[in-house]
């Protein structure tokens, strides 16, 4: 193999695989090996040529893309990207994707935005080769903790500090990552707003996946609604989240503008917000990503006297984001992804005040 990114293309439709190839060719650094229409030549040919990357199609003859990917991350730890039409079905098994271990997804490409979605899938391609893939068995059984559809506004302690916010920045790696910190973390928690770059048709099913194992309310943002403690909103895709203070408390505010460090949402958009609006009553948190969305921003918190954490590296799946963040200067406390609830519920109760 040459110094190149190998990659290796899945998919039933022989057009979806030219497409592919062709964007992919566009890049230098990345070299197609193979291709092939069903999971069981893919086998052969993962195990013949050794990729660096693979791209997944879910809907295959022979064995389903699911199926196919729980095996390669079990027994062929590799790089997965999966691509996958926006349906509410593609969405939902994309989900379960991500789940068993795959880095990234993307749409399937759409007539007049292919060159596009050719550079994001590069990009995605690129992060992807770098990133730590380990063997996994199939995961356990979670209990659901609650319906996963929005809940009312529930009753939080008094001694829950409304002014307090919890701002957290993700991408490739950070479902999984998320759907831990969620899942370790009390009701009597303050507000998060979360920025995880994902395509669109995926931020609602994830905002409902994530809201059937946590104690908080989770859901997909919407404009100008209240932000308050015990409830967790999620950026939707397309769209940057920022906080706003309008009339004495928080709100949630969502805008269509230009994409900021190539990412709409932005983590950078968010963390700038959350320093402007809530200071030193924030709490930064970006965790395994490519690229350096939201270094500035968590400076921005830094500097404002919010309290600001990075994953380390040992913990994510790319180190990329929260290294750029550790190199400007703004992070405070580096953790494993282990130990991030902690640091949020000491941030909760202000023994993080003291450890500093």
């Amino acid at each position: 193999m040459s110094g190149k990114i190998g990659v290796i293309i899945i998919d039933d439709s022989a057009i979806t695989r030219s497409v592919i190839a062709r964007e992919l060719a566009k890049a230098g650094d990345i070299e197609v090996l193979a291709m092939a229409a069903d999971a069981l030549t893919a086998r052969d040919l993962i195990q013949e040529k050794r990729p660096h990357v693979i791209t997944l199609d879910l809907e295959l003859p022979r064995m389903d893309g699911l199926t196919f990917l729980r095996r390669v991350i079990k027994y062929m730890p590799i790089p997965v990207i999966v691509c996958s039409s926006l349906t509410p079905a593609g969405c939902s098994k994309a989900m379960e994707c991500l789940e068993a271990g795959a880095c990234e997804v993307i749409g399937k490409p759409r007539a007049g935005a292919i060159g596009e979605w050719g550079a994001q899938l590069i990009e995605l391609v690129r992060g992807a080769a770098r990133a730590r893939v380990e063997r996994r068995m199939p995961a356990p059984v979670i209990p659901v903790l609650k319906p996963a559809t929005p809940t009312p506004a529930v009753t939080i302690p008094t001694n829950v500090d409304s002014r307090k916010i919890i701002a957290i920045g993700s991408s490739t790696g950070g479902t999984e990552a998320l759907r831990s910190i969620l899942a370790a973390l009390p009701l009597e928690t303050p507000a998060v707003l979360m920025t995880q770059h994902m395509p669109e048709g995926f931020t609602k099913p994830f905002a409902d996946r994530l809201n059937g194992l946590s104690r908080m309310d989770v859901r997909e943002a919407t404009d100008g609604e209240a932000v308050r403690p015990g409830l967790a909103l999620l950026a939707p895709a397309g769209k940057h989240l920022r906080l706003a203070r309008e009339n004495g408390r928080y709100v949630a505010r969502l805008s269509e503008g230009p994409a900021v460090k190539r990412h709409r949402p932005s983590v950078e958009v968010l963390f700038e917000s959350v320093a402007q609006s809530a200071g030193a009553h924030a709490m930064g948190v970006i965790l395994t990503g490519m690229g350096d969305d939201g270094a500035d921003g968590m400076l921005s918190m830094a500097k404002a006297g919010a309290f600001t954490v990075a994953q380390d590296e040992a913990s994510c799946v790319v180190f990329g984001m929260p290294k750029a963040a550790i190199q400007k200067g703004g992070v405070q406390r580096v953790g494993s992804l282990d130990q991030i609830p902690s640091l949020i519920r000491d941030f909760t109760t202000g023994a993080h005040l003291m450890a500093a």
